[in-house]
């Protein structure tokens, strides 16, 4: 795949994971647990990861972080995303090259990462540990929406591989 074509692909992801981000914030879920999201926007970094490359996804990633937070945002919200972001994709990127791990397998541990990093950052900026005790339900709902994101980003990787290769 040649340069132009990564970049462009890279873009198109970048707003998708922008708008699917967006839409997850206008939208809320129907559980009473608040800030509990389905993730969306991790569709669009694993497509890049599985389809591109790993360095690839994390720029889209950390690009998609940032410009969301500034358009959407404040600097707490910046602050919270990045943080399970960062540690997100670096795990996800490391089970990626073991070659152990399925696209549902590392699309569970991301949003479980996601969550974990989160809640490190609350634990810094609120100064009390007492928002870990929220852990065990952010955990559960990372592993539900990492399945139902793996399995989608999965059958979608798949056509794309077919029409990229």
């Amino acid at each position: 795949m040649n340069n132009t074509r990564k970049i462009t692909i890279c873009g198109l992801m970048t707003a998708l994971a922008m708008i699917f981000s967006y839409i997850e914030s206008l939208v809320p879920i129907p559980i009473p647990v608040p800030g509990v999201k389905l993730g969306l926007a991790n569709m669009a970094i694993m497509i890049v990861m599985f389809t591109i490359g790993t360095r690839e996804a994390v720029f889209v990633d950390i690009i998609r972080v940032v410009l969301t937070s500034m358009l959407f945002g404040n600097f707490n919200s910046f602050l919270f995303s990045i943080s399970g972001a960062v540690l997100s994709i670096v795990v996800m990127a490391v089970l990626k090259h073991t070659d152990k791990f399925s696209e549902v397998g590392i699309s569970v541990t991301g949003g479980v990462m996601h969550n974990i990093g989160q809640i490190i950052a609350a634990v810094i900026i609120m100064d009390t540990s007492a928002i870990i005790l929220y852990l065990p339900v952010l955990m559960i709902s990372g592993v539900v929406t990492g399945i139902v994101i793996g399995i989608v980003a999965s059958m979608i990787v798949k056509r794309v591989n077919r029409i990229v290769k």
